[in-house]
């Protein structure tokens, strides 16, 4: 596991890499979540071809690349995780390579992946700083661009847990698309905390192809 020492540009960094990321770690251990982001993940590849490699930015425990290691199992996934309990927990995970640190110190490499993407992340940064996490997507992608977050047409801030300054909405695939004007939306869909089957916590996914 690749390690850094940081010293955090923003409160949202702290605020993860402390106690309250420790606990939202602990909190997320459930196979039914695994189960939920297969359902999820099997209708983002059945838009892609030839994925073999992904890049998730924050990914916690790693139950994302969970699902996605079930739904390709040769795939090789790389993760950037700024808590350090979460991120060597996701370290354990076969054919995960981790970055542990914030994903506003990730250097973006010459390396890119078949797909990079977040879920539950863009919320939580500082909006300030999303233009950088919106670089790391782009130039660290091969191909696909895949953003699974809280939707809202305008920016919104919502109290979260008790904190300020935590959770924040908008239309961050329209912001990329804008920015990228060579990515093209391919699909995007809903998932419902009242799913039957397979609920998520009202989270709208967009996926997206360089076409240059």
């Amino acid at each position: 596991m690749e390690s850094r020492i940081l010293s955090y540009k923003t409160e949202q960094e702290e605020f993860w890499a402390g106690d309250f990321g420790e606990k939202y770690t602990e909190r997320n251990n459930d196979a039914n979540i695994v189960c939920s982001n297969i359902s999820i993940f099997s209708k983002i590849f059945n838009r892609t071809k030839n994925v073999k490699s992904c890049l998730e930015l924050g990914a916690n425990r790693g139950l994302n690349l969970l699902a996605i290691s079930n739904l390709i199992p040769d795939i090789n996934m790389k993760a950037i995780e700024i808590n350090e309990v979460a991120a060597e927990k996701c370290s354990k995970i076969p054919n995960v390579e981790v970055f542990k640190g914030s994903i506003l110190d990730y250097q973006i490499e010459s390396e890119t992946y078949d797909l990079t993407f977040t879920k539950g992340v863009l919320i939580h940064i500082a909006p300030e700083k999303l233009e950088n996490i919106y670089e790391i997507l782009y130039k660290s992608s091969k191909k696909y661009i895949m953003v699974a977050e809280y939707y809202n047409p305008t920016p919104v801030e919502l109290n979260y847990r008790g904190n300020t300054g935590k959770l924040f909405k908008r239309d961050f695939a329209g912001e990329i698309l804008d920015k990228y004007p060579d990515l093209e939306l391919i699909d995007y869909g809903f998932i419902y905390h009242r799913d039957y089957n397979f609920p998520q916590d009202d989270m709208t996914w967009f996926l997206m192809e360089k076409k240059s």
